[in-house]
């Protein structure tokens, strides 16, 4: 049977890649309300994709976007699986960055270039096409496979952790398999057995009622822009440590034995920084860059608006002033514990003659997974069979908020099984994902439903 699933995923390669194209045509940018359609159309793509693999399908309306759940049928006595994914994706601007358009999947040098092919259309699609290869052996599946993609995961997930709160049994599930994030390198497949939690914020500082000119009435009152880069500045240190009284309290600390383990993965300080185009790595001292950017907590500013933008001068004192940032977090650490000591702190340092305010936006906690579990085992053995090496096993610096809520509301094991590489540029111009890798993914997510159905 391995030999006919193998012959059968060869054959329907060209197949595979045309569908993930169509759907990649579709521009399902979650936060754009102008794109709402194209998002409910995205949810549609899939809903026919699963139809046509004769599965009992249901489209979900929320509040936002909607929900698409699938289901093979039971298997007694063998593990259930739910796959989860998301349909949508991030904006695409700056436009001008894109050597060719983001909803026009372009294949050049072995990869597929287009917003969402790593994030996370391409990822979610192998285990689909996993699903439709095994269909075609004519075998049963050897476990039941439950699928949950939402349209709102680039939007933080509120309506999926809605759903899951009230519908965790008909969800119940040994494992959950996700693939939303990515390997170690190229050619060095990963497992993630940790995510750091985010929480995001908005802080907004006012002052005069008015623009103001600069020389008239600069030094004689406050300027927002600048009292909100000294608030900002206060928030967080020169080396990257955070100055927020009780923001480390309920950090989980690193076992020695831990960072012995992430020290020993084959990592290029020098490469990384040359990859993301820096001539020097810093952060908070006495960890490595791995450990700075997996397993401890960080905030950073995503973006600054105030005064004059357009081209030339402007010599105005602004109004107003605001910033965007975020918190990543690390397990332990509860997002609503640390919105109050982000605003104790902000209400404490902002001085006379302006006024604050600061939004609380999407939070979602840090995860941990065992690294022990028959399911881990399982997993390792797939990607061996599909790519040919064993595994690496890391943490992973990104935030998928719901997967500590998979593992809080429905008590299973998480299995983060990432295809994509770290120059995928996700969020960015030039989104790509390496089409070996793809159909790597699709075989090793084939093999997996033979494996864990073996630990059973």
């Amino acid at each position: 049977m391995a030999k006919d699933l193998d012959t059968i995923l060869h054959s329907r390669e060209a197949d595979f890649q045309s569908d993930l194209i169509d759907w990649l045509k579709i521009p399902s940018i979650s936060s754009d309300s102008r794109h709402t359609q194209d998002v409910h159309a995205a949810a549609d793509w899939v809903v026919e994709k699963f139809r046509s693999l004769d599965l009992e399908v249901e489209l979900i309306p929320t509040q936002g976007h909607p929900l698409v759940y699938a289901q093979t049928p039971p298997v007694p006595g063998a593990p259930v699986v739910l796959v989860y994914g998301h349909y949508d994706v991030q904006p695409v601007e700056p436009l001008d960055k894109w050597v060719t358009g983001p909803f026009e999947p372009d294949v050049r040098d072995g990869n597929i270039y287009a917003r969402g092919a790593t994030d996370d259309k391409g990822q979610v699609l192998t285990h689909i096409q996993s699903l439709a290869a095994w269909r075609e052996t004519g075998q049963p599946l050897p476990l039941q496979i439950k699928y949950l993609i939402e349209g709102e995961e680039e939007v933080g997930s509120e309506n999926l952790q809605q759903f899951l709160k009230t519908e965790s049994e008909r969800l119940a599930c040994d494992v959950v398999v996700i693939s939303d994030n990515s390997q170690l390198g190229d050619g060095k497949p990963a497992i993630t057995y940790g995510l750091r939690g985010i929480i995001a914020f908005e802080l907004h500082v006012d002052g005069p009622a008015r623009d103001l000119h600069s020389g008239s009435f600069g030094g004689a009152l406050a300027n927002p822009a600048n009292v909100l880069c000294r608030m900002m500045s206060e928030l967080i240190d020169a080396e990257g440590k955070i100055q927020i009284p009780g923001f480390y309290d309920d950090v989980r600390e690193l076992s020695d034995a831990e960072r012995a383990q992430l020290a020993k993965l084959p990592f290029d300080e020098s490469r990384f920084a040359k990859q993301v185009g820096v001539d020097a790595l810093v952060g908070e001292p006495g960890f490595t860059t791995n450990e700075r950017r997996w397993a401890r907590p960080t905030l950073d500013i995503n973006g600054l608006t105030s005064g004059h933008q357009g081209e030339g001068g402007k010599t105005i004192v602004p109004s107003t002033a605001s910033v965007k940032f975020t918190c990543r977090l690390v397990p332990d650490q509860n997002p609503d514990k640390i919105a109050e000591v982000v605003k104790e702190r902000i209400a404490a340092i902002c001085p006379p003659g302006v006024r604050h305010r600061l939004e609380v936006g999407h939070g979602g906690g840090g995860m941990l997974a065992s690294i022990d579990s028959p399911y881990m085992a399982a997993a390792q053995q797939a990607i061996q069979r599909s790519f040919g090496v064993t595994p690496f096993l890391i943490r992973e610096g990104g935030s998928i908020p719901i997967v500590a809520e998979f593992q809080e509301q429905l008590g299973a094991e998480c299995l983060l099984l990432g295809w994509g590489l770290d120059d995928d540029n996700a969020h960015s111009p030039n989104e790509k994902f390496c089409l070996a890798d793809f159909h790597r993914g699709i075989r090793a997510s084939a093999y997996l439903w033979e494996e864990l159905a073996a630990k059973s």
